[in-house]
């Protein structure tokens, strides 16, 4: 018998295969196997009762239910059975349900952040239990999520009609950031200013200041006195900044302050999931998702270690390679003590930060092997690791204050003495060279200018700039930053505009919906203090259950409910001048108000619309809404039986012999049975089963039934098989229970 190994990604099996060896079946469950069901109320697929939750779980789709099938097989020929799902809450919930679906006793849970012979063998020698904390929090956030988003799309979201599709407890919390910042820019009212400056003969240049700042006393002051670009203080009329350049040609220029401190700035801490994205994306380009799948390969390769993390720690062993590589190769740069980096609030130190996985693999010699892309994420994931265990870089800082008459002028400078940690990764920008002065010098005037400017709005966030408003908003963790941004830009709430996201007509629109019907769920805070209880959980300080069932009945049940309330008091059939011109200006969305179409709502009668859809669940590329107020019914199309049908939720279950093998007389469709009760029997009828239909063209076609056969008024009587007919009385049972349980 063989021992089996259980992983998430079919990418790693090849080089766990080389470091196992014979004697082990490795196996991929390609990510998750199971998910919610989609049924129950609002199709949550969970039932909250009290202070419980009762979950029902399914494959995932068609794939996974092979992939189970095949799993359940190398159960059979293993002995033991080791889960290596991926180092972190989802992979120990996925090796959870692992364990339940295949119905696992006593799997062992081994644990490696790194594909390497070494951290693979080790993590074997020492295997654990299954973490039931992390299991509970992984639990808790599928069901908090597809409560939030479930619920809230279908009876706040839909009702809106504009469009929409969906929100979510992460997605709308990260579109209100989105949201907010385009309003500030829309509600910006540009000023002008005016910037006054002189230069020297002696080679430098210096901003007007009106008064003699206080003198710095300290390395800190000097480090935190930090400009985003050289200017001096606004001045805000043409007549004061020409005042100001006569003053500077008028009156003798002469130094008063000459300040030159040496600092030293410390390395930055290797990269975490965020910070990742953020350098992928400002340095080579990357969008977070394409960051995420490019380090997803160099990981299963067993170049870099796991992904997504939040901590910065490095392992012991790593750390001290890294001090040997550079007393071999940079022994100016080896720092003399260990740099300990601090750790980001709420991060799990269990982990370790992006590095790779061996030090002595630099960026050069791996260039052929890892191919253009890779390469060069390796190479900042290396630099960055190699960077922050090296010595501080040593700046001299240096200002200098001249005085003119009444006005001040002002020039700083800094020249780095020792390059430390920026010879791999370089984060201070070049500066001027001030000239040496003494303290009372005359200095030669060579030109005085003021330079009208205008104020600026708030720019738009480009992806790694949310990414890193996310972290520090607490809002998500390192695995759901990309997909969140992914979901925002596929619903269409926001695009991309010259590399940065904008909200469209439809996310404004939506956003500000949420905000007068859900105002706290949207808010960062609030997501923020819901990601923390989530953290508690994973550290076994609080029960799942009790945490999800109080805030529902705490908060969110009545909040949708005053949500619900609320919506008749929407605009819904007209619109401001102003909304009107933001959809005729924006890029045409096919998420925009569906067309009319004939079918009608089964609910309250009203005219169903078209809406567009992408979802690769769908059978067509489009579904039917109800344009009634306050109505959510949705349809979706069902190609065997060409029509329109109500989710499986809501509608009976199917059941092969509610259908006869007998063409509708008017549209040729199947007809099929339907019970009812006619004083005080139980009966069956056949009609034409397309519900369209039967409210126009096939209104009149009815066949009751009597004494073995159907009849009807209008087309006679037709004939059924006696076996089929037999059955009419135990459909007609089953139907009425199915409309009871509706």
């Amino acid at each position: 018998m063989a021992n089996l190994l259980l992983i998430e990604s079919p990418g790693k099996v090849k080089k766990l295969g080389q470091i196992l060896g014979a004697g082990w079946i490795i196996k991929a469950s390609m990510g998750h196997v199971r998910e919610l069901a989609s049924d129950g109320v609002d199709s949550l697929g969970f039932d909250l009762e009290g202070k419980t939750i009762t979950c029902r779980y399914q494959p995932r789709d068609a794939r996974s239910k092979q992939v189970l099938s095949d799993l359940r097989q190398a159960v059979k020929k293993a002995d033991r059975i080791y889960i290596a799902t991926d180092p972190d809450r989802e992979g120990e919930t996925i090796g959870w349900h692992l364990q339940q679906a295949l119905r696992l006793k006593n799997p062992q849970r081994v644990v490696y952040s790194e594909i390497t012979p070494q951290a693979v063998r080790a993590a074997i020698a020492h295997p654990r239990l299954l973490d039931q904390s992390l299991i509970a929090a992984g639990r808790a956030r599928d069901c908090l999520d597809k409560l939030v988003g479930y619920t809230g799309s279908r009876h706040v979201v839909w009702p809106l009609n504009n469009g929409a599709k969906s929100m979510g407890r992460v997605q709308s919390a990260t579109l209100h950031l989105l949201c907010g910042r385009e309003r500030a820019i829309q509600a910006f009212v540009p000023q002008d200013y005016w910037s006054v400056w002189i230069s020297y003969g002696e080679g430098f240049k210096a901003f007007y200041r009106s008064r003699l700042q206080p003198q710095r006393k300290s390395t800190k002051d000097i480090a935190e006195d930090k400009r985003a670009e050289p200017e001096s203080e606004r001045i805000t009329s043409q007549a004061r900044a020409d005042a100001l350049v006569a003053i500077a040609q008028a009156h003798p220029h002469t130094v008063v302050r000459i300040e030159g401190k040496q600092t030293t700035q410390s390395p930055l801490p290797p990269f975490v999931t965020s910070t990742l994205q953020q350098a992928a994306g400002s340095k080579l380009h990357l969008s977070p998702e394409r960051t995420m799948k490019v380090a997803q390969s160099l990981y299963e390769k067993g170049y870099i270690t796991y992904m997504r993390t939040d901590s910065v720690q490095l392992s012991t062993s790593f750390c001290e390679s890294v001090c040997q590589y550079l007393q071999q190769q940079d022994p100016t740069n080896l720092p003399k003590k260990r740099t300990r980096h601090r750790a980001v609030k709420g991060s799990q130190e269990a982990h370790e930060a992006i590095r790779p996985t061996n030090v002595n693999h630099p960026p050069d010699v791996l260039q052929s092997e890892l191919g253009a892309e890779a390469g060069r994420l390796y190479e900042l994931i290396w630099n960055r690791a190699v960077a922050s265990q090296c010595a501080p870089a040593r700046l001299r800082k240096t200002r200098i204050v001249t005085q003119s008459g009444e006005a001040y002028w002002e020039a700083r400078g800094q020249v780095l003495e020792f390059a430390g940690y920026t010879r791999y990764w370089n984060n201070i920008s070049a500066d001027s060279v001030l000239p040496a002065l003494t303290q009372g010098q005359t200095l030669q005037l060579k030109q005085a200018q003021a330079e009208q400017k205008q104020t600026q709005p708030p720019s738009r966030y480009s992806e790694p700039k949310l990414v890193k408003l996310m972290e520090q908003k607490g809002i998500g963790r390192p695995s759901t930053y990309a997909p969140t941004i992914k979901t925002l830009r596929q619903r269409e709430y926001v695009r991309v505009v010259k590399g940065k996201l904008q909200p469209t007509a439809l996310g404004l629109e939506l956003d500000g919906a949420l905000e007068k019907l859900l105002p706290d769920l949207i808010q960062p805070e609030f997501t923020a203090q819901m990601e923390t209880a989530l953290d508690t959980i994973a550290t076994g300080q609080q029960d799942w259950q009790a945490y999800l069932t109080g805030w529902n009945e705490s908060y969110f049940a009545p909040a949708i409910a005053q949500a619900k309330s609320q919506l008749l008091s929407l605009p819904t059939s007209s619109e401001s001048p102003e909304k009107v011109s933001q959809r005729s200006s924006a890029p045409k969305s096919k998420s925009a108000k569906g067309q009319v179409t004939k079918t009608k709502c089964p609910t309250c009668g009203k005219a169903m619309t078209k809406v567009p859809s992408r979802s690769k669940k769908m059978k067509a590329n489009h579904f039917l809404k109800c344009s009634g107020t306050g109505c959510s019914t949705v349809m979706f199309w069902n190609g065997k039986a060409k029509r329109y049908e109500l989710p499986h939720t809501q509608r009976q279950a199917f059941n092969p012999q509610m259908f006869v093998d007998q063409p509708c007389p008017v549209c040729g469709a199947m007809l099929e049975r339907y019970a009812y009760t006619k004083d005080g029997q139980e009966k069956v009828m056949l009609r034409c089963s397309i519900l369209e239909n039967r409210r126009g063209k096939c209104k009149e076609v009815a066949f009751f039934q009597s004494r073995g056969e159907f009849w009807s008024p209008k087309f006679g009587t037709m004939q059924l098989p006696t076996s089929t007919s037999a059955t009419s009385e135990e459909t007609s049972k089953e139907q009425s229970t199915a409309r009871a349980k509706r």
